[in-house]
C-alpha cells in the first residue's frame, strides 16, 4: 500500500506545539472513514473554528470517548475489556457528524500528529461502503460534496487524505 511508504512530515517536532505536552504517554484516539457510494467518496469542509485544519476538506470521523465502551457489556468474561471500541466510536461519529450508517469498516493506515494546541493524536483511517441516510452535518463541518478520484485535486484536503482515497480506489477496483 503506498500509505505505508509515504513520509509523513513531523509536525511541531522540536517546535513550540511539542513543547506543549504534558504526559508523552497521552495521546486523542481519532477514526476517520472514507466512505464509498456509487464510486464517489464523501468530503467535508471543516468548521472555521476547528482547532486542527480549520477550513480544510477531510474525510469524516472523530475521537474515541470513554463512553463509547464503558456503559457497553464487556466483551470479556474476567477484566474490563471492550473489543470493537474504535469500531463502535466511528460508526457513532459518522451517525452524529453526517447522518450516516455505513456497512463494517476496515483498516487501511494510520497516522500520528501533534495538534497546535499541543495533543498528541493517533488517527486510525478505515474505508466503508454507505449503507443509509441522507448527509446532515453537525456543527463541526460547513459542506460536503461526493466526489470522484478526478474531482480530489479541486479541494483543499488536508495532507494525505487524497492518498488514502486513491489507495481506498485501488483496493475498490481490485476486487471487481
Amino acid at each position: 500500500m503506498e500509505i505505508k511508504d509515504k513520509a509523513y512530515s513531523r509536525q511541531g517536532r522540536d517546535g513550540p506545539s511539542e513543547s506543549k505536552i504534558q504526559n508523552r504517554e497521552l495521546h486523542r484516539v481519532v477514526a476517520t472513514a472514507i466512505i464509498h457510494k456509487d464510486g464517489k467518496y464523501l468530503i467535508l469542509q471543516r468548521s472555521t473554528n476547528k482547532k486542527a485544519f480549520p477550513s480544510r476538506w477531510t474525510v469524516p470521523g472523530g475521537g474515541l470517548e470513554v463512553d463509547d465502551y464503558i456503559n457497553s457489556p464487556k466483551t470479556t468474561s474476567v477484566s474490563p475489556q471492550w473489543y470493537f471500541a474504535i469500531e463502535n466510536s466511528l460508526k457513532r461519529e459518522l451517525k452524529e457528524e453526517v447522518g450516516l450508517e455505513v456497512d463494517k469498516p476496515k483498516y487501511l493506515c494510520d497516522l500520528a500528529f501533534i495538534r497546535p494546541d499541543g495533543i498528541p493524536v493517533v488517527v486510525l483511517s478505515y474505508y466503508c461502503s454507505y449503507k443509509s441516510g441522507e448527509v446532515k452535518l453537525n456543527e463541526e463541518n460547513i459542506n460536503y460534496k461526493w466526489v470522484n478520484i478526478e474531482e480530489l485535486k479541486n479541494y483543499d484536503l488536508i495532507e494525505g487524505i487524497a492518498e488514502e482515497i486513491e489507495t481506498v480506489d485501488k483496493i475498490l477496483r481490485e476486487k471487481i
